[in-house]
C-alpha cells in the first residue's frame, strides 16, 4: 500500500481561512489601539499646553491673545515665551500628531479655548457646536460615518466652559 504524506488542498485551505480570520482581528484591534493612543496624546498635549497658558496667566494676568493673521499667541509647533522678558512657558508647544489636522486655540485676554479633533468620534463628544461661548471653533472634524463636527475635544481656562 502507498504511504501518503502532506496534507489535502482542502486542509490547506482550511487553515488559510482560520489564519485570515485571526489576521483580521488582529489587524482591526491594532488600527483601534492606534487611534486611541494618538487621541490620549492629543488629550495629554492639551493639558500641556493649558499649564504653560495658565504660568503665562500668572505672569501677565492676561492669557495671549491671537494676532493680526489668524495666529495664536504661540505658534504650535514652536516656542511659546514671554518676548519682553525671554521667560519660555514650553520649550515646543506640540503639533496634532497627524499632520493634516491641527489643534485651534482662541483667545479674548481673560479666557480661551483649546480644541482638537479626535479619531475616535464613538466616546462621547462632549462639544457638539461650534459656538463656545465668546468663541468659534473651526476645526473640521469627520466622524466615522462621513459626517462631519467641529471640535470634538476641547479644554478652556478655570472660568469658562470650552
Amino acid at each position: 500500500m502507498r504511504d501518503k504524506k502532506g496534507f489535502t488542498l482542502i486542509e490547506i485551505l482550511i487553515v488559510m481561512i482560520i489564519f485570515s480570520v485571526i489576521a483580521a482581528m488582529i489587524t482591526g484591534n491594532f488600527f483601534t489601539s492606534l487611534k486611541k493612543g494618538r487621541d490620549a496624546r492629543r488629550k495629554t498635549d492639551l493639558e500641556q499646553i493649558r499649564k504653560s497658558l495658565e504660568m503665562y496667566y500668572e505672569d501677565k494676568r492676561a492669557y495671549p491673545t491671537p494676532i493680526p493673521g489668524g495666529g495664536s499667541g504661540f505658534v504650535f509647533g514652536s516656542a511659546f515665551s514671554d518676548p519682553t522678558n525671554g521667560k519660555v512657558y514650553m520649550y515646543k508647544t506640540p503639533n496634532d500628531p497627524v499632520s493634516t489636522k491641527n489643534y485651534q486655540y482662541v483667545s479674548n485676554g481673560q479666557t480661551y479655548g483649546l480644541y482638537a479633533c479626535l479619531e475616535n468620534t464613538e466616546q462621547v463628544l462632549p462639544y457638539v457646536s461650534t459656538n463656545y461661548g465668546t468663541f468659534t471653533c473651526n476645526v473640521n472634524c469627520k466622524k466615522s460615518d462621513g459626517s462631519s463636527t467641529s471640535c470634538i475635544w476641547g479644554i478652556s481656562d478655570t472660568n469658562s466652559t470650552p
